[in-house]
């Protein structure tokens, strides 16, 4: 059967039933691309998740050690499976991470990243004890938006969406129905008046403006409108003559040269919470008949207060949105404009993928979800619902809320659960919860080690109390059948070897332990209990001569990625920190792994946590742990047993097959920063706060002047850990600066590139910036403006 091509645009195709062609089993909708083949005990994992999920097994447990493949092998079922697939990571860098890797590997499908919009963001909030009333403040991220507009709009138009999300995907967004039907649709020979296009277009939120145009807005000069929705790079520009449409040009945001026609484009909202004129009206009637029972209700409680201040607050509201459509805390009425009634859960991003899978795939149950590093994962999703209702309550008890403000709020575990038809489980060290799930899905007796635990992977509550001593994960594993393992990596790398020492006069040794590592370009990590003490090691280090840099939960998530990245490539040979040192950090040049108070009680020192903290050193073929401890706890006895049980066995498999460990070569990724941010300069500041400028130039011979590498000249995060006048010779350059250079200037040579700036495409690079500039200051973005007009000036100076 062949295939309808369906472009992003063009999602009025699939409402009118072009979906049927994928309909057929045998239509290949995810195609894997890679040059490696399964290796070590992947295919056998594979095989045996296949299996149980074609026997209807809703739940999975993967557990696959670090480093062993399990995104790859994830990869590998979704060919499989051929349905689409919503990946939860338990945090943006770690989305991103997946994002990227799965990329790479379906580059023929659509890999969609749908995370939190907000770069900062300050909920609402009342502290009666204080009598404080806490504003909303936010701050969000274009770019991030743009993505989650891109993912549901894939997830309406096409069957091989491949999602990577976070705990953003349980909150609420308008149902599927509503996004699809508040459209534009537009095609060639449509007899439509420019003017009335661009009506269409303002009720569906778009802007309407004059000068250069971005995100979210409209242009109309002339015959021609111009559009550019949210989820695009790329603006829609439409040509219209005397009989209507006569081009639909898909064109390039800067210079608006056309990159390619269609035939037909679907326009979706600017907005993802839209509501028909009619639900509209209701709504604020509803709004009006909870407000008067509502205030009723206090004033008889004796709370005049209370009920002012909410007639006041919510009156201003229903004033704005009669005026102008919006008001600055719409998101509290959310129920009311959704039609949805008290208790009701809020749709989210699970109902898209229902959607997409009973369009395209002829079920609604017709997806996967798979749970990364789900023993962390899982509690955070049951966490969610808990600390925003307590919020809301205190704004609802005390008059700043209707109590329908409590209904928009994130998924209950026990609806993530009942919307999930199949999930898979992934981790190390896989929670309590998954396990009792895994066990209560196939029909197995509970362990009366995990009877304490949330049934139905946290729906359920549990039969009996929590014990005061944890039982042990590896007892866990041992009583239930059916846990997937993978143990053997690809590489050949076996868990590293776990030395026990005690605390007394261990700064000192730590010190000569770092010295050997850093001797022959190995790299070091440090993971104690608090910040302070972290900071201290750090600094004592640092007066020692080494290179090191401390990591907590105080440093923000982009300097953290400065900080690993730095790490990295060498500029920095240790991190000390604390718990951000665990799950999902890969960084296969670190050959020691140093835990501090490693027979300490508590969450940080658990079982999980140690066996997570000591496989960040199993991506080296020299990996080593050191434990600092003066006795031996149950945690560190348990965590042993595993670790050096399963390096035998890991031994035994390379000897059998005859592989030799090789440690993991792994290029440094762009995260979060595009590569004309970094060749502009402009990706922020350093953590002394200075300006951050590309380094040095080359001459003719390819040199770098003033000894700095392509991580220095590239801005890719040296400038954050070096003064000025300070060499950074010694780090290794990345080879992902050529990429950064080739997507700029179109060149995979970084040493053409520098000469091509210096000599004949210097004046091409500075009208780009200046462009940027123009745009930036039309957008109101004047620091952006400032960085990039002082680049401006740098350039010029040097050429």
């Amino acid at each position: 059967m062949a295939k309808t091509e369906i472009d992003h645009f063009d999602l009025s195709k699939a409402i009118e039933g072009a979906a049927s062609d994928w309909l057929d089993p045998s239509v290949a909708c995810f195609r894997l691309h890679s040059e490696y083949n399964t290796a070590g005990d992947q295919k056998q994992a594979i095989e045996k998740l296949i299996s149980q999920f074609n026997n209807s097994q809703e739940r999975a447990v993967l557990l696959g050690v670090t480093g062993s493949g399990k995104t790859f092998a994830m990869a590998h079922i979704i060919e499989t499976l051929n349905i689409p697939t919503l990946i939860l990571s338990h945090n943006k860098t770690l989305a991103r991470q997946l994002w990227q890797e799965m990329s790479s590997l379906f580059p023929e499908n659509a890999v969609e990243y749908f995370v939190s919009h907000y770069d900062y963001y300050q909920p609402e909030a009342y502290l009666p004890k204080r009598d404080l009333y806490i504003d909303k403040e936010m701050q969000m991220n274009e770019r991030i938006e743009q993505e989650r507009f891109a993912t549901v709009a894939s997830l309406v138009s096409r069957p091989d969406v491949i999602a990577i999300g976070t705990v953003s995907a349980i909150y609420g967004l308008n149902p599927p129905e509503t996004f699809l039907k508040q459209h534009a649709r537009i095609y060639v020979g449509q007899a439509i008046e420019p003017l009335d296009l661009v009506k269409q277009l303002v009720e569906l939120q778009y802007q309407r403006i004059t000068g250069e145009i971005s995100r979210g807005e409209i242009r109309c000069r002339g015959e021609v409108v111009d559009v550019w929705m949210p989820s695009r790079d790329d603006p829609l520009r439409i040509r219209f003559d005397f009989d209507g449409v006569t081009k639909i040009q898909v064109c390039e945001a800067v210079s608006w040269e056309p990159l390619d026609e269609l035939e037909e484009a679907w326009i979706h909202p600017k907005e993802f919470f839209m509501t028909s004129p009619e639900r509209f009206a209701q709504a604020l009637e509803d709004i009006v008949f909870e407000l008067s029972e509502r205030t009723h209700e206090l004033e008889k409680e004796g709370k005049e207060l209370e009920a002012h201040r909410l007639e006041t607050r919510t009156t201003f509201d229903l004033e704005m949105l009669r005026e102008t459509g919006h008001c600055k805390a719409i998101e509290n009425y959310s129920m009311h404009f959704d039609g949805r009634t008290f208790g009701e859960r809020p749709y989210c991003l699970l109902d898209f993928f229902a959607a997409t899978a009973k369009q395209f795939h002829g079920a609604p149950d017709k997806f996967l979800v798979i749970m990364d590093e789900s023993h962390v994962t899982l509690p955070q999703l049951k966490g969610m619902y808990a600390g925003d209702h307590s919020r809301k309550m205190s704004l609802i008890e005390h008059g700043f809320r209707l109590p329908s403000a409590a209904d928009n709020r994130p998924l209950r575990i026990d609806e993530f659960q009942s919307l999930v038809p199949r999930m898979l489980y992934a981790s190390a060290t896989p929670g309590e919860r998954e396990l009792r799930h895994l066990a209560e899905v196939t029909g197995q007796n509970v362990p009366k080690e995990l009877l304490h635990v949330p049934g139905g992977g946290g729906a359920v509550e549990p039969e009996m109390k929590k014990p005061k001593k944890s039982p042990s994960l590896l007892k866990s594993l041992e009583q239930i059948d059916g846990i997937v393992r993978m143990e053997f990596r690809p590489t050949g790398l076996l868990d590293p070897e776990i030395e026990v020492r005690p605390t007394e006069g261990q700064i000192q040794d730590l010190l000569d332990e770092i010295n050997k590592c850093t001797s022959s370009g190995e790299r070091v990590l440090v993971t104690v209990l608090t910040i302070k003490f972290a900071e201290e090691v750090s600094s004592y280090l640092q007066r020692m001569g080494v290179k090191s840099h401390y990591l907590h939960s105080e440093i923000d998530t982009i300097e953290r990625s400065e900080i690993i990245k730095a790490l990295r490539i060498g500029h920095i040979d240790v991190i000390v920190g604390i718990n951000l040192l665990r799950e999902g950090l890969d960084i296969p040049e670190v050959s020691l792994v140093a835990i501090f108070d490693a027979d300490r009680q508590g969450f940080l020192r658990n079982e999980r946590s140690l066996l997570q903290t000591i496989g960040r050193a199993s991506r080296n073929e020299n990996g080593r742990v050191l434990l600092y401890a003066d006795s031996m706890s149950d945690a560190m006895s348990t965590s042993i047993f595993q670790t050096v049980e399963r390096r035998k066995r890991q031994e035994e498999f390379n000897v059998r097959n005859d592989i030799v460990p090789k440690t993991i070569v792994k290029e440094l990724p762009i995260m979060g920063i595009e590569a004309e941010e970094l060749l502009a300069g402009t990706a922020g500041t350093g953590s002394s706060g200075g300006k951050r400028f590309v380094g040095g130039t080359t001459g003719q011979s390819g040199k770098i002047r003033d000894e700095r590498d392509l991580a220095k000249r590239f801005d890719l995060g040296t400038d954050g850990w070096a003064s000025e006048g300070e060499s950074v010779s010694n780090v290794s350059q990345p080879s992902w600066a050529s990429v950064a250079s080739s997507i700029l200037e179109g060149d995979g040579n970084v040493n053409s590139v520098d000469e091509s700036v210096m000599n004949e495409d210097l004046e091409r690079l500075l009208d780009r910036l200046r462009k940027q500039m123009r745009l930036a200051a039309t957008r109101l973005e004047f620091e952006k403006a400032a960085q990039l007009r002082d680049r401006i000036f740098q350039l010029e100076n040097d050429g």
